[in-house]
């Protein structure tokens, strides 16, 4: 699947459940994870059917071990959007400085979704 399709599989699955939206959209408009082999082929679970989601617990257990390389931006972004898809614990104290605005912006829409504000 291509980033674009794969993006439109995943929205296709979370459709009309706030939170899950929120943290899939989230992981989505950051940009980075659709577009990594590393990524899709170990927490992107799809079928035929044209839906695809996010192993959340499977990447949140990746994440706690170290074992995805990323940036630590990245890392905050991933943990955030896990908690609010699948209710993953995350600090927000330490989670939320450092976070460029551009991010933080995402962050907050997100945010606004799981709370039933559409943008």
């Amino acid at each position: 699947m291509t980033p674009a399709s794969l993006a439109a599989a995943l929205r296709a699955c979370a459709a009309g459940l706030y939170t899950l939206e929120a943290g899939t959209g989230l992981l989505i408009a950051h940009g980075t994870f659709l577009h990594r082999s590393d990524f899709t082929s170990r927490f992107i679970l799809h079928g035929t059917t044209g839906m695809a989601v996010v192993d959340w617990d499977a990447l949140t257990a990746t994440l706690t071990a170290g074992e995805l390389p990323c940036s630590a931006g990245e890392r905050r972004i991933l943990c955030i959007a896990a908690s609010l898809a699948a209710g993953h614990p995350v600090s927000l104290r330490g989670a939320i400085p450092g976070i460029d605005q551009r991010n933080l912006d995402r962050v907050i829409t997100a945010v606004r979704l799981a709370a039933g504000q559409r943008p």
